[in-house]
């Protein structure tokens, strides 16, 4: 840029132009067309720019040549602030609390969650069922983690997590349906694609295909995702969300009771009798509701606890590739299902996946995303992936702790 002196303002505010006096130019921090870069842009705390300084003194010395320098400076100052306020910071230790509970770090429902924190961060400490801490790898791919170590407490209720993260003892928690849409101070949110599928699993025992078909079609899932899930993830009858397998609309999972009414009605009364037990305490109030739902179609369901032999379960699953093939096998087999033959076409999936639902062994509700809430005191992220996958290397504290 021309340096702009004094005495060249002067002469051209006396030298006519072609409709008068030429104007003078703009202050610098005024200019639409000229923004002024104060940082590098490398500075901005991925881990593969740290130690990037930002470029000052370029900025001071251009505001120091520019008219309206008073209001340039005071707005330099203020990004000077800002961009120290979020600078990445190393230290800390990340407050994880979950309601899983696993007895061992290589189980594979840990590997799926907390496997992920590899390799940049490292088992270091294991309390069977309730606590583990991962510590930070100095020769992790990528550079250090900025977190020194994530500390994760496992069996935590939902409403446990809901009161510690209230009161500054968890950064990252999860929420209930019901907490989704409640507004809490100093809370972000992080989601994941829907992932999760819940479903009623019948026993063998359970053999009349007409009973089964009789509680698919009484239950009101539409009923229940908008008062009990708060409209989070999606009503289906299908196993595969639609987002991956683009055809999960094709399986029905709307409620008839008439048609539900009319299976019934073959049956002897003796027959009209179901056990249900939930895996989950979350999803106890689903279960009540599904079994008013029998109810009103003829069909009695009572609800046993967690461990008993009943006729069937409300379980959930989860989806665990982005490959629809490999996710209807993964969810087969959570199931208790054979596994699908391989499918190499969208017909031959929807073909495999129609295999599974006929007759009514498993009955699909609804599709859900995880869902954390998140202190603002975390930067960077969001920390899961769509398959809902923890990512904390990038991760920072606003304020490192002990």
């Amino acid at each position: 840029m021309r340096h702009i002196s004094s005495r060249w303002l002067a002469d051209n505010k006396a030298r006519p132009g072609p409709s008068g006096p030429r104007p003078a130019p703009p202050p610098a921090c005024a200019a639409p067309n000229r923004p002024i870069s104060l940082t590098n842009r490398g500075s901005g705390g991925t881990r593969a720019n740290r130690g990037v300084r930002p470029t000052i003194a370029a900025g001071f010395a251009h505001l120091a040549k520019a008219r309206g320098w008073a209001a340039c400076f005071l707005a330099l100052l203020l990004a000077v602030a800002a961009m120290a306020a979020t600078r990445p910071r190393y230290g800390g230790a990340l407050r994880v609390e979950i309601r899983a509970s696993f007895d061992t770090a290589d189980s594979p429902m840990a590997q799926r969650l907390l496997g992920a924190l590899a390799p940049a961060f490292t088992l270091t400490q294991w309390e069977p069922g309730r606590r583990a801490v991962y510590t930070a790898a100095d020769n992790a791919p990528g550079g250090r983690p900025f977190l020194d170590s994530v500390e994760i407490q496992m069996a935590r209720s939902v409403r446990d997590q809901s009161i510690d993260f209230g009161s500054d003892r968890a950064d990252i928690v999860e929420l209930g349906p019901e907490q989704l849409r409640r507004e809490a101070p100093g809370r972000r949110l992080w989601l994941s694609a829907p992932v999760r599928v819940a479903a009623i699993v019948f026993q063998p025992r359970v053999e009349d295909a007409r009973l089964r078909e009789a509680l698919a079609l009484a239950v009101d899932r539409a009923a229940i995702h908008t008062v009990l899930l708060q409209r989070q993830g999606e009503v289906s009858g299908a196993l595969l969300p639609q987002w991956i397998s683009g055809y999960a609309f094709l399986f029905p999972g709307a409620a008839d009771l008439a048609r539900a009414r009319s299976l019934l009605s073959a049956l002897p009364a003796a027959s009209r009798r179901l056990t249900l037990a939930v895996e989950d305490a979350a999803w106890q109030p689903v279960a009540e509701r599904i079994s008013l739902n029998a109810r009103d179609a003829g069909l009695t369901v009572t609800l046993a606890a967690p461990l008993a032999a009943a006729d069937a379960r409300l379980v959930e699953a989860r989806v665990v590739s982005p490959d629809p093939p490999r996710a209807l096998a993964a969810l087969a087999t959570a199931f208790a299902f054979p596994e699908p033959a391989g499918a190499a076409s969208p017909e031959a999936l929807y073909a495999a996946e129609g295999s599974l639902l006929e007759g009514f062994r498993v009955i699909p509700l609804f599709h859900l995303p995880d869902a954390y809430g998140v202190s603002r005191r975390v930067h960077g992220g969001p920390g899961i992936t769509p398959l809902g996958e923890w990512r904390f290397e990038d991760l920072w504290l606003e304020s490192g702790r002990p």
